[in-house]
């Protein structure tokens, strides 16, 4: 008869503190300090293996917790043909001594029981090909960031020194950086301090242009062309977002409703209710925060784009689809707009249907990766 045996593993980058727990006995045993890597695993295992007697009918199930460190554990030890999951932290249920009093000694033995338990959900592991498309995504929004933050340090300098922008109307559009371009200051350390600013923002916005094209070209590739060509029929979904999404969750199929993907991503209402009392609160904010990022912001977009008509961009993006998809995208961005419409005249918080809007975009992303579009 197969018997298991749980393995946690606390992983750094130096060490890897293990300990083993067996569901027949109870007991956790051999527990230890080894350092990091796939072999380094594997011959401690083996070793536990046959100091305690353990025979090739004893499975080991080895697991650690989502991090820094990635996939290459996960992946190299399931190359070897061991069981090996990586673990959801927010989903690990923790005693409240453990955390009193944190140490990788606990940290191993508390991921042991939760194996033996069952008590955690496994994090979805890429494939090699997935996750380098998706960690190029992660440094293109990661630009994109650095790019906002540029320009808003040089409008705080222009703010600074009582050179504001004199016109009305938005920033950063031509006639702004027109103005930009105009300005000059006698002193020379101003003037040097503020073509700086300027000229960090060009060459950003230079790198983020060329990473743009290199994504056009990542999404045109077979594994992913299909999927993103269905995300894009959405008015506020753009290629850079679609592919974000598709490498971000992998495999839509693995969850059973469009209401658990919206869980897993933090777009569902806290709750504590005891008895007859129930009370909601903010977004959990729980799962993958890229994933509710790009779809705020395509919320956004959706927010901004025409009720009345479809623009160029959408028309393009659209081409070459099924009716059945462009309905079903046209239905879930008149839904989605209506109702962040409907909220903000209702007096509610511009962020709370901001929220609801990006919850009602991930229920129907859901259904078009999935199929359910009926």
């Amino acid at each position: 008869m197969e018997s298991i045996v749980t393995v946690g593993a606390d992983v750094h980058k130096d060490t890897n503190s293990v300990c083993m727990f067996d569901w027949n006995d109870s007991s956790f045993f051999a527990e230890a300090v080894i350092e990091p890597g796939v072999e380094n695993m594997i011959r401690y295992i083996e070793k536990t293996r046959k100091e305690y007697g353990l025979g090739r009918d004893c499975r080991f199930l080895i697991g650690y917790e989502a991090g820094p460190t990635g996939y290459g554990l996960c992946r190299g030890l399931q190359k070897k043909g061991y069981d090996c999951v990586i673990m959801a932290p927010t989903t690990i249920k923790k005693s409240s001594s453990d955390k009193r009093k944190k140490t990788d000694r606990r940290d191993a033995k508390m991921l042991a029981m939760a194996l033996a338990t069952d008590t955690y959900r496994r994090v979805y592991v890429l494939d090699d090909d997935d996750e380098g498309t998706r960690e190029f995504t992660r440094a293109r929004n990661s630009l994109k960031r650095e790019l906002k933050q540029a320009k808003q340090m040089l409008l705080s300098f222009l703010l600074r020194i009582g050179r504001s922008y004199p016109d009305s109307g938005s920033y950063w559009t031509l006639k702004h950086r027109n103005w930009l371009e105009t300005l000059k200051f006698e002193d020379r350390k101003l003037n040097y301090a503020y073509r700086s600013y300027l000229q960090q923002i060009k060459d950003l916005e230079a790198k983020l242009a060329l990473m743009d094209d290199e994504i056009e070209n990542i999404a045109d590739e077979e594994r992913y062309k299909d999927k993103v060509d269905r995300l894009v029929c959405f008015s506020g979904v753009d290629t850079q977002t679609a592919l974000t999404l598709v490498v971000e969750i992998g495999d839509f199929g693995r969850f059973a409703t469009a209401e658990q993907f919206a869980s897993y991503i933090g777009l569902v209402p806290g709750e504590d209710s005891s008895g007859q009392k129930k009370r909601t609160g903010s977004i959990t904010k729980e799962g993958n925060s890229r994933v509710r990022v790009v779809l705020t912001e395509a919320a956004k977009a959706i927010k901004r784009s025409s009720p009345y008509h479809k623009s160029k961009r959408i028309l393009e993006r659209q081409k070459g689809q099924s009716p059945e998809i462009i309905a079903y995208a046209d239905r879930g961005s008149k839904r989605i707009r209506q109702k962040m419409a409907r909220m903000d005249n209702h007096g509610k918080n511009r962020n709370v249907s901001t929220a609801a809007g990006a919850r009602e975009l991930a229920c129907f992303v859901w259904g078009m990766m999935t199929g359910n579009i009926a």
